[in-house]
């Protein structure tokens, strides 16, 4: 959620799995290339911008190494429901987003 992360490509490929796929908020699927290329310039990039405010995070462990957080948002006035799969490679490279989606909310 930080603007720092997300507008630098260099934590983008730290944090996303290389198998890693999401469902916008906006119905679009996007792949892991796609999101390393188009993610500093999606909105909540720039600290001087509106901010995701995230509330409501909760985790479970599904496997060894395998955590489903859950969680809303409120950006720029709207809300979602957001929900993300996190996979543990390594000790090197540590937890990584596999899988994430967001819902809409009125």
């Amino acid at each position: 959620m930080d603007p720092a992360v997300r507008s630098s490509r260099a934590e983008a490929v730290r944090l996303l799995d290389p198998e890693f796929t999401e469902v916008g908020v906006s119905g679009r699927r996007y792949t892991y290339a796609e999101m390393i290329a188009e993610l500093p310039g999606h909105p909540g990039g720039s600290a001087d911008g509106p901010l995701h405010e995230p509330s409501g995070i909760t985790g479970v462990l599904l496997a060894p190494g395998v955590v489903h957080l859950t969680y809303e948002t409120v950006f720029d006035g709207r809300r979602a429901r957001r929900s993300s799969l996190w996979r543990r490679h390594d000790e090197r490279t540590g937890w990584r987003m596999y899988y994430h989606q967001a819902t809409p909310l009125p």
